[in-house]
């Protein structure tokens, strides 16, 4: 028999943090489900000062054919960033099912989301993805803000070990972030090209700005991790007073990440930015099978553990968003200020 799970009524959260003036300003960073799954939790106890910044190296399915045709910032992340965002409201899921929805045929549209095309065709509109998104957000009653963490597509590069099953021992080049996480070899490292692109001057003003930042859960080098490859966004995690929360996958992601331990993920990241120090490192208790060693690599980002039940009741890899937003909300009471965020 499963434990019994105790659920904090995030109604109820809320409520508290507005009485206790204590709402913070949260900026969220990652990408896919995983950015989903950490965003459908935060705005429960944040309202609208919940930021997310999304990662745009995506080259697969509607929104790669979408930039190659186009040449537009991939929209498929953005798109279930806005999705995650929409309230629980007849209004607000209504839009998060339209925006959602893929086309069926067997013509060209076949495979291409709703809120894809949307998004592209306000971006042609408007000449300005940050004013376009914000207008899709405004239009879906969006509980927070959606930004591209840069202002280019990007391409997403590794160098992965045995990716030719012939030639287990070689390291080669994979490009792409798709052909990345399905990697039947070992990914070494990331990177993007261009190597420093230009950083989405709201999305560094925004976690300079934050109380709190958090990063992850999500695709480890496709999606977490290429945040910390543009320079000036990366900057500004090291500059921002803001406190920094790490939240790990539930399980290993097959390919990307294929027998990873929860410390392993916490050594790649540290690898791929040594100035960054985290606070908190979130983690579901029933996945960390040696404490010791994860306390101790989160040690060495300046980093405590907090464990606590985050999966969903039906056994698979995914964050249930009750649980997960009364863990970031014990979270930013027990390691923030003392007192009102303003």
């Amino acid at each position: 028999m499963k434990p019994y799970r105790r659920r904090t009524s995030t109604l109820a959260v809320r409520r508290t943090l507005r009485r206790r003036g204590t709402q913070p300003k949260v900026v969220a960073l990652g990408g896919g489900m995983g950015l989903s799954a950490s965003l459908a939790a935060l705005r429960r106890i944040t309202g609208d000062d919940l930021t997310a910044v999304v990662t745009v190296a995506d080259d697969g399915g509607s929104s790669g054919r979408l930039r190659e045709e186009l040449g537009v910032l991939p929209p498929g992340d953005l798109r279930k960033a806005l999705a995650a965002l929409c309230g629980d409201d007849d209004w607000g899921q209504t839009w998060a099912r339209v925006i959602q929805h893929r086309f069926q045929s067997k013509g060209e549209i076949n495979g291409h989301a709703v809120g894809n095309l949307l998004i592209v065709a306000l971006w042609e509109q408007l000449g300005d993805p940050v004013q376009a998104l914000d207008l899709v957000g405004r239009l879906l009653g969006a509980q927070g803000r959606v930004l591209p963490m840069s202002s280019v597509p990007l391409e997403l590069q590794a160098l992965v070990k045995g990716h030719d099953p012939a030639r287990p021992d070689d390291v080669d080049t994979v490009a792409g972030q798709a052909t990345v996480a399905l990697t039947p070899g070992e990914v070494q490292s990331v990177h993007l090209v261009p190597h420093d692109p230009p950083a989405v001057p709201e999305a560094v003003a925004a976690v300079l700005d934050a109380d709190w930042v958090v990063l992850g859960p999500g695709s480890w080098f496709s999606s977490v991790i290429p945040h910390l490859l543009v320079p000036e966004l990366l900057d500004a995690l090291v500059e921002t007073k803001a406190r920094k929360v790490l939240s790990l996958n539930l399980a290993p992601q097959p390919g990307e990440t294929e027998g990873f331990s929860p410390q392993r993920h916490l050594e790649v990241l540290g690898r791929h930015a040594p100035k960054l120090a985290l606070d908190v490192v979130l983690a579901d208790e029933a996945a960390v099978p040696d404490r010791e060693s994860l306390a101790d690599a989160a040690k060495r980002l300046g980093a405590a553990v907090e464990l606590a039940p985050v999966a969903g009741p039906d056994g698979s890899a995914k964050h249930d968003p009750e649980l997960l937003a009364a863990a970031y909300d014990r979270i930013f009471r027990m390691h923030g200020r003392i007192g009102p965020w303003r």
